[in-house]
């Protein structure tokens, strides 16, 4: 293993690797962020670690079955002219779930009545399973989509799993920040279940052969994101001034 990292190369690509996978896993945290926040306060920080910890496994568990993962990308049957892969299949499925999950998330918070209070709720092991259980469910869309970008940019597989920890680590260490931020803010709550409905409609879009530069839908998120914060400095200068 030593050896692989003895060339320049191979750290410009691992540099560029992880960058990349932290890019590729705001998906993730968003997701995760936003199903934790439904959990008690002492649930959540549990609900987010076990989460990025299934996500390290499935990743490393793809990249173990590396030649398994490539042969997912064989076509295995045509629909109106389109070949469907596994890899396809697994997008349009993980998209549409996250399109749903989403929606049904803004409605939740836009629409739904709730009685005071009730945001107040004894854990319960049912809910931190359920939670987990759908976190895992994503992972594995989310995982299989950052393991193929990794097996086609780094031939080797010592890099690729250095790279996928050193990213899953950086989520870490920022994922309980961002929870709490977007626990504190509603608006940016609304905002991330808008941005992962972007996220949904766009794997299902790969799923079916359409294929985007994620640089631009990551720039619209971040532009989006921008606009907001300006937004709340400008609702709480507002409010301390009518004060």
């Amino acid at each position: 293993m030593l050896e692989v990292f003895s060339s320049p190369e191979a750290w410009v690509s691992l540099l560029t690797l992880t960058a990349l996978e932290i890019v590729l896993g705001i998906d993730n945290v968003i997701f995760i962020t936003i199903l934790a926040g439904k959990l008690p306060k002492g649930e959540r920080k549990k609900a987010t670690r076990l989460g990025l910890g299934g996500a390290l496994l499935t990743r490393l568990a793809l990249l173990a079955a590396i030649s398994w993962v490539t042969k997912l990308t064989t076509p295995l049957f045509s629909v109106m002219g389109y070949s469907v892969s596994g890899r396809d299949l697994v997008l349009i499925l993980g998209g549409l779930f996250l399109v749903a999950k989403a929606t049904f998330e803004i409605y939740d918070k836009v629409e739904a009545a709730h009685p005071l209070g009730s945001d107040v709720k004894p854990a319960r092991a049912a809910q931190l399973a359920s939670v987990v259980g759908q976190i895992m469910l994503l992972d594995i869309v989310f995982s299989l989509d950052s393991v193929i970008t990794a097996v086609g940019m780094v031939q080797h597989l010592e890099v690729m799993v250095v790279a996928v920890i050193l990213a899953i680590i950086v989520m870490l260490i920022f994922a309980a920040a961002i929870g709490d931020f977007v626990e504190r803010h509603p608006s940016i709550k609304i905002l991330a279940l808008s941005f992962l409905v972007m996220i949904g409609v766009l794997l299902v879009a790969e799923g079916t052969g359409q294929h985007f530069n994620r640089g631009y839908v990551y720039f619209a998120m971040a532009f989006s994101l921008m606009i907001e914060l300006i937004n709340m400095r400008y609702r709480a200068r507002s409010l301390r001034l009518a004060a």
